[in-house]
């Protein structure tokens, strides 16, 4: 899940929990297929976005920390080791329903969907012709 094209449409990055660790972790394989697959994330990891440039991914841990791995690219690209950006305080679990983080084309800025310690609202009651009842006796 997941799937992210590279910029040139070579590459693409993805989720998946097929590493055989039980966990989720994000993969990068050429396209069109070929025998060329990697895995960047060392540790979980989940939602990979390619920088505009093609040159770094970025995904969450498994604890919820922005990663980045840079990319070097060829005929058989490497990749480097992941780094931390910063911790995030995006909810908890990988989930195939939503996307936490979007990133400026160059990778300076991050709009990150974060939960907040505020308590949800109260709920509010809605009273509809409320001055018919003022007639009654």
């Amino acid at each position: 899940m997941h799937g992210n094209f590279s910029p040139d449409g070579h590459m693409v990055a993805y989720t998946s929990n097929d590493s055989g660790t039980g966990k989720f972790e994000v993969f990068v394989q050429t396209f069109p297929l070929t025998d060329f697959k990697r895995q960047i994330s060392t540790s979980g990891g989940y939602e990979p976005r390619w920088r505009g440039d093609g040159r770094e991914i970025y995904y969450l841990s498994e604890d919820r920390k922005l990663m980045a791995v840079s990319v070097s690219p060829g005929a058989q690209p490497s990749f480097g080791a992941p780094k931390q950006l910063f911790q995030t305080r995006v909810p908890a679990g990988v989930t195939a329903n939503r996307t936490y983080y979007v990133l400026s084309r160059d990778g300076q800025r991050f709009l990150v969907n974060s939960q907040t310690g505020d308590e949800p609202p109260k709920p509010i009651t809605v009273v509809v012709n409320w001055t018919a009842s003022l007639n009654k006796k």
